[in-house]
């Protein structure tokens, strides 16, 4: 059976080089396409780039910027990028709205199923901007 994520261009970003490689390798393995920064700063490099990203997935704590402040970035500058933040610790600051929270420890089926819902999402949101549904 064929992912709901299969297809997204997503952009893992997390500093622990070992949670980003394996959630990433995950996510090809569910046919998704793959870039990867360890900073918000890197994350925002990539987006610079000619391929269209559907999805970032960031770690809330990031060296020099956090998870958060990139999610409000990301909504003034780039609105149409779904965003999933996660964290293990508790928050002192409401996650943007519109913004998915996945709480640590989780699962990578759970990262694949949350991507998944926010293409299906864009995808109708996208058909509703074109006249449809």
């Amino acid at each position: 059976m064929k992912s709901p994520a299969s297809g997204a261009v997503v952009i893992v970003v997390e500093d622990e080089v070992i949670v980003r490689a394996a959630t990433s390798h995950y996510l090809r393995e569910a046919g998704c396409v793959v870039f990867e920064a360890a900073t918000a700063e890197e994350c925002l490099d990539l987006l610079t780039g000619k391929r269209p990203i559907d999805v970032v997935f960031a770690d809330i704590r990031l060296p020099q910027r956090s998870g958060l402040e990139l999610a409000r970035m990301l909504q003034r500058t780039h609105p149409q990028v779904g965003v999933v933040l996660t964290t293990g610790a508790r928050l002192a600051e409401p996650v943007p709205e519109g913004v998915t929270l996945l709480h640590k420890p989780y699962t990578l089926f759970e990262v694949e199923r949350r991507i998944g819902l926010l293409r299906v999402r864009q995808h109708q949101q996208g058909r509703r901007s074109l006249g449809g549904v």
